[in-house]
């Protein structure tokens, strides 16, 4: 439950931080449009993380946590186009891309066990040699 909290927070931090990043942005059309692609996926990732908290089922929780991993990978995807088209300096950015990055990976294996747990419900002794 704890573990959750943090995990949770985590997330929220890293979206609100997002969110005091976007003015920083170059006021033109680049900058709108990056700022509004980063603003959805950024934000997004710990409201998907909410709803895997209530899903309905195993299958739901994966997908929910699935759809939370993608979102973190576009918000990494705008993050790296930033950086490599120079729009922020590197000393902003640095602490995103970081951050971004273990994000990513923390919610890579949790979709990765999620996915296993979800796998071991449905073999039976007679097919348990057999995977998908």
């Amino acid at each position: 439950m704890q573990q959750n909290k943090q995990f949770d927070e985590r997330y929220l931090a890293f979206g609100a931080e997002i969110l005091k990043l976007l003015p920083q942005l170059p006021q033109n059309k680049v900058g709108a449009h990056v700022s509004d692609q980063l603003f959805r996926s950024g934000t997004s990732v710990g409201a998907h993380l909410q709803e895997a908290r209530a899903a309905e089922s195993r299958a739901d929780f994966v997908h929910k946590m699935s759809m939370a991993l993608k979102e973190m990978r576009e918000a990494k995807y705008w993050l790296d186009l930033m950086s490599r088209a120079d729009m922020l300096s590197v000393e902003i950015l640095s602490g995103f891309l970081k951050e971004s990055d273990e994000l990513v990976a923390i919610l890579t294996r949790s979709v990765i066990t999620a996915k296993a747990k979800s796998d071991k419900r449905y073999l039976t002794p007679q097919t348990e040699h057999v995977r998908p």
